[in-house]
């Protein structure tokens, strides 16, 4: 066989989640609500109506005009993608050409590095303060030395929780001219730092938002680019012509309408994620165990510790699954009760 895969293939491992069945899953930040049968039912009336022998709407316009009037932007600042993830995969793979360099930080998400290696753009990964901070100075000199043509990070941060105030962002936006810098706000609606107001002033900022989050529609795989007409307009021709298929068109234009039914799913996230890190502040006062509980301003909460594989074993062994990393674990917030669940059996572990 004469036949072998390139050398951007030939080490590459699938993603590999968590799998099998575990009652409570704390894993994977997502929503705790489940849709409500109500709510089911508006889509599968929607659903029945559908022309399923027709192509999809290729600019999703009935989903990017729930989205516009949900966040009050223009719709045409507004690109629709299978997820943020193949949106990440367009603009690394269409804005910089082999050789650029873009900069990431550390710790973030991981498929930022990845795709970016896919289409052979250099990553250069600025480093974090050691309380996983951001310097916005540090990280404008960085960029500048390394002639970053591009410039990608979350803000909140995932997987570390914590989250950059919106005059640090600007700094760095109006900073690096010529720079793309790439938002990724997956977790704003949580906090409100957002600069999605902020589009149509900078030429070089691209805004990522998801329906995974707290729009609790990981399900369906839709996410949305936000940015000024002329990176729009780049995106939209960019993009596969039928990206977004008409039935999660359908459903994500449903909920993005129910505007009062994701603001109260917004505030009791934030209520149980409040909670679950007082819950754990409390655990780590009696026991002392813990090196850190990070402030959040997301919905999971970043604990530092050297037994974060016995911690994570032991929760699986319980039906709870959490997410673990060297040196530490994250935990997403659920439901009260898997909330309160998980604590229990946390205090079971260190009392044992």
């Amino acid at each position: 066989m004469s036949y072998k895969l390139n050398k951007k293939l030939i080490n590459l491992v699938p993603y590999d989640p968590i799998t099998g069945h575990y009652d409570i899953r704390l894993d994977a930040n997502e929503s705790c609500f489940n849709l409500s049968d109500s709510l089911k039912e508006k889509i599968s009336r929607s659903i029945s109506k559908i022309d399923f022998n027709r192509y999809p709407d290729c600019l999703a316009k009935a989903p990017t005009k729930a989205f516009a009037e949900l966040y009050g932007i223009p719709e045409e600042f507004i690109s629709a993608g299978n997820g943020s993830d193949e949106l990440i995969s367009i603009i690394e793979g269409c804005f910089f050409e082999a050789g650029d360099t873009i900069v990431n930080v550390s710790h973030d998400f991981s498929m930022y590095e990845f795709y970016a290696q896919l289409y052979e753009v250099n990553v250069r990964t600025y480093q974090k303060e050691a309380d996983l901070t951001i310097n916005a100075d540090k990280l404008i000199a960085f960029c500048k030395e390394n002639k970053a043509k591009g410039l990608i990070f979350s803000n909140p941060c995932n997987p570390t929780s914590i989250g950059l105030d919106r005059a640090s962002v600007r700094k760095i936006i109006e900073a690096l001219d010529g720079v793309l810098v790439i938002l990724d706000e997956a977790y704003m609606d949580f906090w409100d730092q957002s600069l999605l107001a902020d589009v149509d002033k900078y030429d070089n900022l691209l805004i990522l938002k998801t329906c995974s989050k707290a729009i609790g529609l990981a399900a369906v795989r839709f996410g949305f680019a936000v940015a000024n007409k002329t990176i729009t307009n780049a995106i939209r021709a960019a993009k596969s012509p039928y990206n977004n298929d008409t039935v999660a068109q359908t459903i994500v234009s449903d909920i993005l309408s129910e505007k009062q039914y994701l603001a109260d799913c917004r505030d009791i996230i934030i209520k149980n994620t409040k909670q679950l890190y007082s819950d754990i502040v409390s655990i780590n006062e009696r026991y002392n165990c813990f090196e850190k509980v990070y402030e959040t301003c997301t919905n999971f909460i970043l604990i530092k510790t050297e037994e974060f594989e016995k911690i994570y074993k032991y929760m699986l062994d319980n039906s709870i699954a959490i997410r673990k990393f060297s040196g530490f674990i994250r935990v997403t917030a659920g439901s009260a009760e898997e909330n309160a669940r998980f604590i229990e059996v946390l205090e079971k572990y260190y009392s044992k």
